[in-house]
């Protein structure tokens, strides 16, 4: 398993897992990513927040939140 910062511009993955305090996860998986969620990455660039194409959306994460998901590619 990887966290979604380890993947790369075009690379897909499924969630696996959520991670983190109550408030994260909730947030996170009111807009639609939870396990089982394919997942495309779109940009991610050090110290940018990591560009994700999810449930026909495109969507911007937090770079270090985004270590608290994990999936697999």
């Amino acid at each position: 398993m990887k966290k979604l910062t380890d993947l790369k511009a075009n690379q897909s993955g499924q969630v696996v897992s959520v991670n983190g305090d109550t408030r994260f996860v909730s947030r996170i998986t009111s807009i639609g990513i939870t396990p089982g969620c394919r997942l495309t990455v779109i940009k991610n660039e050090k110290r940018r927040p990591i560009i994700v194409w999810a449930r026909d959306t495109m969507i911007a994460l937090n770079s270090k939140e985004c270590s608290n998901i994990e999936v697999e590619a």
